[in-house]
Parts: C-alpha cells; structure tokens; sequence
C-alpha cells in the first residue's frame, strides 16, 4: 500500500507539473473533482491551507479555466468553487494514457475479483481519510501547545 501511495502521489505531481500547475493547486482541483462544488473554507479545511493561501490559489485555478466562483444561493456571504478541469482538452489528454492502461490491467480479473478489489479499496480509502483526520487532529493539538 505504501508503495501505490508513493507511486500516486509522484504520478499526481507529474501530472501537476505536466499541466503547468503547482502540486498543491493539482491537489485542489482533485479534492474539488472528488468532493464536488465546496466553499473556500471548506477547500481549506481539505487541503490545510491558510484561508488567504486557498484565495489566491482559486484565483490562479480561475484565471487557468480549472475552476469556477459561484454565488451560494443559501447565503449571499459565500461563493462556492465549482471544477471546470476534466473537460480541458489537456486534462483528459494527460490522463489517457493511464486510463487506457488501467482498463487493460482491469481485463486480466474476473468480476468477482474486481468486485473485491473495488470493495478493498473502497475500505482502504475509509481507512485513509480516518487516518488523515486524526493525524490532522495530532497536528492542531502540537500546533496549539
């Protein structure tokens, strides 16, 4: 497991790098694919950056077509960050390769066997996010000692 997490984190910053973007924007734009349109706040609380950090940082994703602002229609004080990246033509050219290559990997299992690798790593990524909350935990308890 360390190994693929090793191996992700350098492919994601590959990625990164290839489309001209700092890891830690790449980073964000992920979480935002994966979580959907969140505030900034929350974008922070994700990624652990400061609030100013995460400001600057939508505006460069903005000012590059990744994301978008958007007023929350619940509360005017607030602007949701809406992802524009995976219809970049860029994008979807960096990741085909790796998406051509996981679905050849994929056809050497059986159903049922990529029924119990999708299951594992569903827990595995269960697992991970508590990992991370109670790492994050240690880490505001040192920082506020």
């Amino acid at each position: 497991m360390r190994s693929l997490g090793n191996r992700t984190v350098l492919y994601q910053q590959n990625v990164a790098a290839s489309l001209g973007l700092y890891n830690n924007d790449f980073l964000s734009i992920d979480i935002l694919r994966e979580k959907g349109p969140i505030t900034a706040g929350e974008l922070s609380k994700l990624t652990g950056l400061t609030t100013g950090s995460v400001t600057a940082l939508i505006d460069r994703l903005e000012k590059n077509g990744y994301v978008r602002r958007q007023n929350d229609p619940n509360d005017r004080r607030k602007v949701i960050i809406v992802p524009l990246y995976e219809n970049k033509d860029d994008v979807i050219n960096t990741y085909q390769p790796l998406h051509t290559a996981m679905v050849k990997l994929a056809a050497s299992y059986t159903d049922e066997e990529l029924a119990l690798i999708s299951q594992f790593l569903g827990q595995a990524s269960a697992v991970l996010e508590e990992q991370i909350d109670q790492l994050g935990s240690t880490a505001r308890g040192k920082s506020s000692s």
